[in-house]
Formats: structure tokens, sequence, C-alpha cells
């Protein structure tokens, strides 16, 4: 039995610097912290791992390899992860990369100001489940790339299949473009295999009208 005096442990986030920090009213207090490979290898190895993730492209990955992939991102100048916690509970796996330096770019002519994104969602749990949790959790995450760093125009390339995902894009605003052949990546610490994608784009003004 727990005893009623003695104070809760502290999280395990608390201590860290997020990039972003937003109180959504009647939602609560969403911050993206920069991923720590080690420390937070455990938690996306198991979300990762589900069939539902199986369009992340690390079903069957230890949890080593996992946090080798995101130590080696993490090297990147181009492309950068986050844990995403909303009142210090991790919620989902943030990605945003320069589409020039990435595979996307040989399938669509990028823009000067655009950024890539890919959004892996925590298990739905029964705050996860109530209408609107992702909608405002998604805002929070525009709201820091297109204002936060300033950039023109959001870029996604969920696979074709990912049926919910774009419906999820596409609801936010997201204006659907071509269906394109991603092609396969072979470095020594990723793999990355040929992807037939939907792309879709999210303008600043359409996002941020006036």
């Amino acid at each position: 039995m727990t005893d009623p005096h003695t104070p809760p442990l502290p999280s395990p986030y608390a201590s860290r610097v997020p990039v972003h920090e937003q109180e959504l009213d009647g939602f609560g207090t969403v911050r993206v912290l920069p991923l720590d490979a080690a420390a937070d290898a455990a938690v996306i190895h198991g979300w990762v791992s589900e069939e539902r993730a199986a369009f992340w492209g690390m079903n069957g990955l230890t949890r080593d390899q996992v946090a080798g992939i995101y130590a080696h991102m993490d090297t990147l100048d181009t492309h950068h992860a986050f844990l995403v916690v909303k009142d210090d509970a991790p919620v989902a796996v943030f990605q945003t990369y320069d589409p020039e330096a990435d595979r996307v770019s040989e399938c669509y002519d990028a823009e000067p100001g655009d950024i890539g994104v890919h959004l892996l969602l925590a298990p739905a749990g029964t705050e996860g489940a109530r209408p609107g949790w992702t909608a405002a959790l998604s805002g929070c995450l525009v709201a820091y790339v297109l204002l936060g760093l300033d950039r023109k125009r959001i870029v996604v390339d969920p696979d074709v299949g990912n049926e919910k995902a774009i419906a999820r894009f596409l609801k936010q605003g997201f204006t659907p473009g071509p269906a394109v052949v991603l092609p396969e990546i072979d470095l020594p610490d990723v793999y990355l295999p040929e992807k037939k994608a939907q792309l879709a784009f999210l303008r600043r003004e359409v996002a941020f009208p006036g």
C-alpha cells in the first residue's frame, strides 16, 4: 500500500530541457524533448515493436538496435528525433528532417523553407482515446516546426497503406500530393527498404491563416 504522506517520485523527464513547451487548455502541458537514444530506447522499442507500428519500419529490431539508429541520427545535422511528453508522460516519437538531405528529395521538388516530419503516437490509452486528443497534440507539433523553427511548409510521406495516418494528415489541413516510390537506403547504421509513399503538404499560411 502506498503511503499517502510519501511524495511521488520525480518524473524522469522533468529535468530535461525542451525545445518546445506549450500548455493547452483542457489538454495539458506538452513538452518536446531532444530524444536520448540510451535513456528512451526501452520506451520507444516497446512502441515500434507493436504490429500497429509496422509502417515505422522497426518491427523485429532489438532495443539496442533501436538505440543505435537514434544514436546515429543524433550525429546528423539534417535529421532530429524528439520524445514528446504530455504532463511528463511519453506520448509520441517525433522526427524532423531536411527534405533535401533525405530520399524524399528524389521524388518531389523541394522548396526553401520545407521541413519533413514523421510522427509515431504511443499506444492509445484511456486518455489517447479521447475525442480531439490526437488533433491537439499534432497541432502543438505543427506550431513547433512552422512557428518555432520558422519553416514555410511541412512535408509528410506516410506509407500508402497507412490509411489512418493519411486520413489524420488530411483532416489536419494537409494537401495530398502524388504517390511516389522512395528508394531504399543502405547505410552502416540504417537500412530503409523501398517504400511507396503518399506525399502531403501543409503550408504555414494554411495552418495559421492571417
